[in-house]
């Protein structure tokens, strides 16, 4: 499982490429924020993944979630309004809403085979602005931190903090990661604490592809399971 990929990544490794749609419901008159949709994201990702339906291995949806994680775990976000975003909630997958958030995470498909529902969705241009941060959750918790210096678009940062939960998610403690899924799979961005010291208490990292808005190899986000 390879995290470094994202909107758009084509690479001659994986034939044919795959990707997790993420679908943002971004309405004209009450968009959300930037931080609750990275977080919502992250969110869906992950009890996605944990979902039985993903999870066991007779769930309708293990066979695509394996073959998808046996090549880079490419994440596509795009944004409905309207009639549009009930349309893509027919299709399989799980809906996070949070602080206003609203953010459905599909079962991951190749991506020359997209349901025309998500196809016709907008990808680029979901930049949307951030609001004030709420106090963090009590533990359990996943804490993602986004790399202050690196500039992303929203739906680039959301795919990001989606990335960086599910490699927690796949690579955390057992006992820990455990306790955060019973907890409900929680999410937040950690705003407040230098990135240096994020870094420093990070279990996993990003590091992304060079294929869309930001250099090879940058490490986008990180995170980590507090105490």
């Amino acid at each position: 499982m390879r995290p470094d990929a994202f909107p758009s990544d084509v690479d001659p490794m994986d034939d044919p490429p795959w990707a997790m749609q993420i679908v943002v419901r971004a309405e004209k008159a009450d968009p959300p924020n930037h931080g609750a949709v990275c977080e919502a994201a992250a969110m869906a990702v992950v009890r996605l993944l944990t979902d039985p339906r993903a999870a066991e291995p007779e769930g309708e949806w293990a066979d695509a979630v394996h073959e998808w994680e046996s090549r880079r775990i490419r994440k596509v976000t795009r944004r409905a309004r309207g009639v549009r975003w009930p349309e893509a909630e027919k299709l399989p997958g799980l809906t996070v809403v949070h602080a206003g958030a609203e953010v459905r995470a599909f079962v991951p498909g190749p991506m020359a085979d997209v349901a025309p529902e998500l196809a016709r969705l907008q990808v680029a241009g979901l930049d949307l602005e951030d609001g004030e941060p709420g106090p963090p959750p009590e533990p359990p918790y996943a804490a993602i931190a986004l790399n202050p210096d690196v500039t992303m678009t929203t739906g680039k940062a959301a795919a990001q903090c989606g990335h960086a939960a599910q490699l927690l998610l796949r690579q955390g403690r057992r006992r820990d990661v455990a306790a955060w899924i019973a907890g409900g799979a929680r999410v937040a961005l950690a705003r407040d604490v230098p990135w240096r010291d994020c870094v420093k208490r990070a279990a996993v990292a990003v590091r992304d592809g060079g294929f869309t808005e930001v250099p090879p190899g940058t490490m986008t986000a990180i995170a980590w399971l507090p105490r």
